[in-house]
């Protein structure tokens, strides 16, 4: 206790005043980690914000681009039925003519609407099969072409935008077998 008496007030003053230097400091340190961790979680929330915005353009442009899936699926079969017409009447039977002119008039304007609204079709023949657009139906040998290759459509495919409506239904090929020896040509 004689101790602190003897403390003169200036030394005590020193002392508080460097203490409360520290302590300003530490505070000072602080707030400036906080001021960091708000900047930080600020630029977060803006990266988020940018990343819905985002988000939400993309999904409204795929909803318009594909608002026809559904429609577009609903007239496929009408179009085929057309080909399907088409093919099996005569040009020449001058009794069925008008009505097989109407049936392609009627597919040409299909078509032509299909084209203005970005559904496009697939007839894959003699093309190299492909799975993303293709459904084999069956496998025939065929030596005269490659295998793997289209060498009939069943039914052609359609996109919309690029994006899969319908997969052609085709018949794919393959090699060859080769015939076992027969048992002349084993001895």
């Amino acid at each position: 206790m004689a101790d602190e008496q003897n403390l003169d007030p200036q030394a005590f003053e020193a002392n508080a005043a460097e203490a409360a230097g520290d302590d300003l400091v530490a505070r000072v340190h602080a707030l400036e980690e906080q001021l960091a961790a708000a900047q930080d979680q600020a630029l977060r929330v803006s990266a988020d914000m940018q990343n819905v915005r985002r988000r939400a353009e993309q999904d409204v442009e795929k909803a318009h681009k594909f608002a026809l899936e559904k429609f577009a699926n609903d007239l496929l079969p009408v179009v085929d039925s057309l080909e399907r017409g088409i093919e099996l009447t005569s040009a020449d039977d001058e009794a069925i003519k008008p009505v097989r002119e109407g049936m392609e008039l009627t597919l040409k304007l299909l078509q032509d609407t299909f084209r203005r609204f970005n559904i496009e079709a697939l007839d894959p023949h003699g093309a190299p099969f492909n799975a993303e657009h293709h459904q084999a139906m069956a496998l025939q040998e065929s030596p005269h072409v490659e295998p793997n290759s289209v060498l009939k459509v069943f039914q052609k495919g359609y996109l919309l935008s690029g994006r899969l409506l319908r997969p052609a239904m085709v018949v794919v090929s393959k090699a060859p077998t080769e015939a076992p020896p027969s048992i002349d040509e084993q001895a």
